[in-house]
């Protein structure tokens, strides 16, 4: 099992060019399954979880090849509908496959998901879409199994914003008779990647990037070609390591980024002290004198994102003074704070609130990632620390964060990758 070895205290500098968003590829290639024939998708980011969907949709008869990051999908040889388990224990947004297989071909039987290791996040909000919409669903041994015999439009409220649920709604509406409304719908950059792609595919979206989507059923889309959107938690997480671990009087210019999905996270972080320059399509960071303490609540888009958390923590056990860090959308997922605290970082826990008292240095240290964000939290807190840091099961970092340690070493990190990795 792999590990990260990095020797801390090197100080960043250069450029980054940011890759194509996971959680947005995640979407479009379930998306194929609605229509058949090719598909391109640009700017595909080299991911452990594109590699897992990739061999679920083949699993299924799609033809997926991949030339660098250029992911072709066809979709015509489809005859299986299910999703094993074999593939979804490895990543929850299996689960989009259910709302394209419903509504092209009338069945499917979908695994319960699984993927990071943090906490429920349960799949109630996709069922009861799809039962609106006018499906029969049973949950069997683990999966759902679920029929209907063409959808029909309906009002969805969601009580809570979720874009996996959005998203696979969405993706069944586009084929439904009569007209589908989306309330609470999430408005995530993914959520409105997704319905671009699907409005070329010929759908018919109105309200796209609002919280009420208006969905028109059409009788049929076509296959289209599509350029995945930069991904904006790995733009935020370059930004962050060169906060925490930047050159002074240097900068890092992270690139190919949309700096618009980025507001909350460069706005706290000027508030941090870092000195920002923003372009179309890059930021450029130069790491504070001293890193100041701001609190932070996670939120839904275009709120703090919940998946900046860990790595706001990192930078934070770095700051001059106290910092309230509260997660409002997923209340256990601080499971990189007892790892943290190995390296010397102050951090006291209670539910879902975390007090982090700036230190003066972190120490090197043995930790180990539990999920894909706190090993970026890792990562970050490794690079800051003094002497010698090793990362456990970076399996994790692989599923979100393309060819990270290379793109590291490129700012100046000295980290590696080691095989033999305990646990």
């Amino acid at each position: 099992m792999d590990k990260f070895v990095i020797r801390g205290g090197k100080p960043l500098s250069g450029t980054v060019r940011v890759s194509g968003a996971k959680n947005a590829t995640l979407a479009l290639m379930p998306a194929t399954i609605l229509a058949p024939g090719s598909y391109t998708l640009h700017n595909t980011p080299i991911l452990r979880d594109v590699t897992t969907m990739s061999r679920l949709l083949e699993s299924m008869g799609s033809a997926v090849s991949r030339e660098r990051h250029d992911l072709r999908i066809n979709s015509a040889g489809i005859s299986r509908f299910e999703a094993p388990y074999e593939h979804v224990k490895k990543m929850r947004a299996s689960v989009y496959v259910l709302g394209p297989l419903l509504a092209r071909y009338g069945q499917a039987r979908v695994s319960l998901p699984g993927g990071c290791a943090w906490g429920p996040r349960p799949v109630n909000l996709h069922i009861d879409g799809m039962r609106k919409l006018g499906a029969a669903i049973d949950l069997e041994a683990g999966y759902i199994v679920a029929t209907v015999k063409k959808f029909k439009g309906a009002r969805i409220l969601f009580d809570i914003s979720s874009v996996g649920a959005t998203g696979n709604v969405m993706m069944a509406a586009v084929l439904a008779k009569g007209t589908t409304v989306i309330e609470n719908a999430a408005m995530e950059p993914e959520i409105t990647s997704l319905a671009e792609f699907l409005t070329n595919m010929g759908a018919q979206i109105d309200g796209i990037g609002s919280s009420t989507l208006e969905i028109e059923g059409v009788d049929e889309l076509h296959p289209v070609d599509f350029t995945t959107i930069p991904d904006r938690i790995e733009a935020g997480t370059f930004l962050i390591a060169g906060a925490v671990a930047g050159k002074q009087g240097a900068k890092i210019r992270v690139e190919e980024c949309n700096p618009r999905h980025l507001g909350v996270v460069t706005s706290k972080l000027e508030d941090a002290g870092a000195k920002l320059e923003i372009g179309p399509d890059f930021v450029a960071i130069e790491p504070p004198d001293e890193i100041r303490p701001v609190n932070v609540t996670t939120a839904i888009y275009s709120g703090f994102p919940t998946d900046m958390q860990a790595q706001w923590i990192a930078l934070m056990s770095l700051a001059a003074g106290t910092s309230i860090i509260t997660e409002s959308i997923y209340f256990d997922r601080f499971t990189h704070v007892p790892e943290l605290s190995r390296l010397g970082a102050n951090i006291a826990l209670k539910k879902n609130v975390a007090t982090v008292i700036g230190v003066k240095e972190l120490v090197g240290a043995k930790v180990m990632s539990t999920d894909l964000r706190a090993s970026a939290s890792l990562i970050l807190a490794g690079l800051a620390a003094r002497g010698t840091t090793e990362v456990l099961r970076v399996y994790h970092i692989d599923r979100g964060y393309e060819s990270i340690e290379k793109k590291l070493r490129d700012l100046g990190a000295d980290i590696t990758r080691r095989s033999g990795g305990e646990f």
